[in-house]
């Protein structure tokens, strides 16, 4: 890239970053169609055009009604093509090709037409020219697309009315506020339960009634080896996806749907076993799965998910209703991965967060200069590559499309993306700060200090989404705001340095007052770190107000983290009994 090349680019980056959208003038317009003798209601219809050659009013109530008629049989190339009476007073609908759009409007206007729709079989283009042909002509100019042209004559019958006239886009919309619900939702949720899974599970591990069925959902404790290949990984595929998109987007796909599959099951597997009714099992047989007898409703269940799966795969491209399961299912494989994936301390927690942080800074800011197209790698490949013959999207994102009725709207329908690992990334720190709280029994202060701040970092990105009006890297805002933010709070209340090591709690903690006691002679191990170690052993805090008390049990001690009582049952969403 030359000199000259990188200062444009750079100067294209200050202007988008100080213009706010009502000042940007947009493409997309629309064109109202009513009929001159009453009837349907009016309608919009998508035209893209170029603000260069005449600017369209921003207000309907604004725009003047003209009559539309149909001349698509002619290309409107030369004099000859002009009918014998003009186009004096009327908007006429020209077919595309054979010639360039300034020769097709200057005809036009000069033959009295006060705008002029192209009716294209392609996809739209915005009508170029250069600039002495824009000073030249006084008429918009604009595209529409062979479909709606068909439908306009049909719907509303050959005499018919048009305005031309293109509203702004409003700098956020409500879409936002869903996927901010979801996402800050699916972190709350994934981290309370990830933390007090993780807590249970631990105490639970050394009850003798536990069966092999209990033991399928085990966690992976994150190394720093595994954090450097898996984003060595993420970078190669996506380098992969920017150059074989059409082949590969399929392999992602085919993943998703095993992925979201699993993560369904694994949420509602819990609630499920809480039915009081329908817990036969399999009879015995020696089938690989089926001789543990799982239980009847179980494989229901599981039946149940792989087709809901499958129906989303099937009408993945319907953009009416299929971004809800898209979600849906989206969600609960978040959710299932932040159970499953388990960082043991903070220092994991800050090494995973920073070099990620990195990744989506130079993929989203930094490719675009390097990429013949000037485009970013990481937007191009999370909407879709233009060029792509497939047309297919990958589904790794919770989307929503845009709810206003701007011209945007209607001639793309785009949709707001959140890529799961802007989900993923910060709800690991939070399900650590969550299983931190039970540790210190800190009411759980950490956990909702740090959902905050992921809310908070969520919020300062749709703003410099509006602001610079292109795709912004997520982990860039959150990353600062979730890791200072539990850094911060751990300094003020000094416990900094078991944070970051996370106290022993990395290591398998005692075994709970109702497991087995220790051999006679063993002495507990103590844990010198916190500043409880001195607590005497028979000698326990008293749990959250919420946890129903229990029958007096001897007592035993519990060192390896002190002041820690046992969670029960209720402190964890969605376990079964």
């Amino acid at each position: 890239m030359t000199a000259a090349a990188a200062a444009a680019t750079l100067s294209r980056l200050a202007a988008a970053f100080l213009l706010l959208t009502p000042q940007v003038m947009a493409e997309y317009g629309m064109v109202h169609v009513v009929s001159e003798h009453g009837g349907p209601k009016g309608k919009d219809y998508c035209v893209l055009y170029n603000p260069q050659w005449a600017h369209l009013p921003l207000d309907l109530a604004k725009a003047s009604f003209l009559p539309l008629k149909d001349w698509s049989s002619s290309l409107l190339c030369s004099a000859a093509d002009l009918p014998s009476q003009g186009f004096s007073n009327q908007i006429p609908l020209v077919a595309r090709g054979n010639c360039t759009f300034y020769e097709k409007v200057r005809l036009a206007q000069g033959s009295g037409a006060r705008g002029l729709l192209i009716v294209s079989k392609e996809a739209l283009v915005p009508p170029g020219g250069n600039k002495s042909q824009y000073d030249e002509i006084g008429i918009p100019v604009a595209l529409l697309s062979h479909k709606d042209k068909l439908d306009i004559f049909k719907s509303f019958g050959p005499a018919v009315r048009a305005a031309l006239y293109a509203p702004s886009e409003p700098m956020l919309d409500y879409n936002m506020i869903i996927i901010f619900v979801m996402a800050v939702g699916t972190v709350a949720l994934g981290g309370y339960w990830a933390g007090s899974r993780d807590v249970r599970k631990r105490y639970l591990k050394h009850k003798r009634d536990e069966g092999p069925e209990k033991q399928e959902d085990e966690t992976v404790d994150v190394t720093p080896v595994m954090i450097c290949v898996f984003v060595v990984m993420c970078c190669g595929m996506l380098v992969l996806l920017y150059y074989f998109y059409d082949q590969l987007v399929y392999v992602i796909i085919g993943t998703f749907c095993l992925a979201s599959s699993t993560g369904l099951y694994s949420c509602l597997a819990p609630l499920v076993q809480r039915l009081p009714f329908c817990k036969c099992r399999v009879p015995s047989n020696g089938l690989p799965y089926f001789h543990k007898r799982p239980q009847v409703r179980l494989l229901l269940l599981a039946v149940l998910c792989v087709a809901v799966s499958v129906l989303w795969a099937v009408f993945r491209n319907e953009d009416q209703w299929a971004w809800i399961l898209q979600d849906a299912l989206g969600i609960t494989f978040c959710l299932y991965m932040l159970k499953t994936i388990r960082l043991p301390t903070f220092k994991a927690c800050t090494l995973l967060l920073l070099v990620l942080f990195f990744y989506d800074v130079f993929f989203v800011f930094i490719t675009p200069f390097l990429t013949k197209s000037g485009n970013s790698i990481m937007v191009e490949v999370a909407t879709g590559p233009a060029d792509s013959a497939t047309h297919e999207k990958l589904p790794m994102v919770l989307k929503v499309p845009r709810l206003n009725t701007s011209p945007l709207a209607l001639c793309d329908r785009p949709f707001s993306l959140l890529g799961f690992g802007d989900i993923l990334v910060p709800g690991l720190l939070v399900a650590y700060c969550h299983r931190f709280d039970i540790q210190v029994q800190s009411s759980r202060l950490y956990f909702v200090a740090c959902t905050v701040a992921y809310g908070i970092g969520l919020l300062v990105t749709f703003m410099a989404l509006a602001l610079m009006q292109r795709g912004q890297p997520a982990l860039l805002y959150l990353v600062p705001c979730t890791l200072l933010t539990s850094c911060g709070l751990a300094l003020w209340r000094r416990e900094l340095r078991m944070f970051w090591t996370g106290g022993g709690f990395a290591k398998d903690l005692p075994q709970s007052t109702w497991a087995p006691g220790p051999p006679e002679g063993s002495q507990p191990a103590t844990d010198s770190e916190g500043p409880a170690a001195q607590q005497p052993a028979a000698e326990e805090p008293a749990g959250p107000p919420s946890e129903p008390s229990r029958p007096q049990e001897p007592e035993q001690p519990v060192a390896s983290v002190p002041g820690h009582q046992p969670p029960t049952p209720t402190d964890q969403p969605g376990t079964s009994a």
